[in-house]
């Protein structure tokens, strides 16, 4: 029988599969739908699929290193903090993380198509559908990142027991305990206060003027401020920016165990280079924290009680 794609979309939103997965069942099955229904679910697919419409917020984020030189982190999530805390997720969470250290896919879609190198034969795709089964939650590798340095070191920090991952890469011809101290220092830092840049150089003109925007409009909107002359309106616009820069840009920060409570990180890392007897400047950081940006699920036990009660 020719499988169309018309039956390939009835199959896929009948069961939440993937489009390769429902093609395929449908061609075991010789297009009978109820046949590929039950098919995708003996071989995990609908099963898995079919959570994939509950919010998987919660989760682990894991960083694998490669000697100083390479590291990688990864973000997966789970329906709950329950699962995020099982031995059997956690180990499947650092499998994943070995996996992106050696990957070479460039985007997620690529990274799932992989072959699993924990398991042969089967796709990094593969693994998770299984794992969903066995552990019976939505799962969802969210993403990862690998950063390598060529003349310097990577250090890592992972804060909560996984909840913030931080890999930082830093240029320096001195890779010692001081110089690695000094950059776990600076990614407990970048955990704790989330900057966005490491310094005012990677700020756009665009973002400087957006904000320098919604700051006169808040001024305008602002019966005493408004009325203002424009040299002050000008100034105070200035002022506002370079705290908000301080902010997030990293080494503008305020070094979170200065001894003074104002040296910047700026200052701190110009202090171990005269130290180590060399230069020591941050390149790049990524940061990722569980769940960010996601919708978390919020469960009424009252309510689901009283829906159960009504039905």
């Amino acid at each position: 029988m020719a499988i169309t794609a018309a039956m390939v979309k009835e199959l896929r939103e009948m069961t939440g599969a993937g489009m390769m997965d429902c093609k395929k069942a449908l061609n075991e099955t010789n297009g009978n739908m109820d046949e590929a229904v039950e098919f995708l679910r003996k071989n995990g697919q609908a099963k898995a699929e079919k959570k994939a419409s509950r919010i998987a917020a919660e989760g682990i984020c894991a960083v694998v290193t490669d000697g100083d030189k390479k590291a990688a982190v990864v973000e997966v999530n789970s329906e709950t903090d329950f699962v995020a805390k099982n031995e059997k997720f956690q180990a499947f969470v650092s499998k994943i993380a070995d996996q992106a250290l050696n990957s070479s896919a460039a985007d997620m879609d690529a990274f799932m198509a992989e072959d699993y190198k924990a398991e042969s034969g089967k796709t990094v795709k593969d693994a998770l559908v299984e794992q969903v089964a066995v552990i019976g939650e939505n799962l969802t590798i969210r993403r990862f990142e690998k950063v390598t340095a060529d003349n310097g070191c990577v250090v890592s920090y992972v804060h909560g027991g996984g909840r913030i991952a931080v890999i930082v890469k830093a240029t320096t011809d001195v890779v010692n305990d001081a110089v690695k101290e000094a950059l776990t220092n600076i990614a407990m830092q970048i955990a704790a206060l989330n900057p966005k840049y490491v310094d005012r150089s990677e700020v756009s003109d665009d973002y400087i003027a957006h904000e320098k925007e919604i700051l006169l409009a808040q001024i305008q909107n602002d019966p005493k401020e408004s009325q203002k002359p424009e040299k002050v309106i000008n100034g105070m616009i200035e002022g506002r920016i370079n705290k908000e820069l301080k902010d997030i840009c990293l080494v503008d920060q305020v070094y979170v165990k200065a001894e003074d409570g104002k040296q910047s990180v700026g200052k701190y890392l110009d202090q171990v280079s005269k130290e180590v007897g060399t230069k020591v400047s941050v390149d790049c950081f990524v940061r990722y924290e569980t769940g960010e940006g996601l919708e978390k699920r919020v469960d009424d036990f009252a309510a689901e009680v009283a829906a159960q009660a009504n039905a």
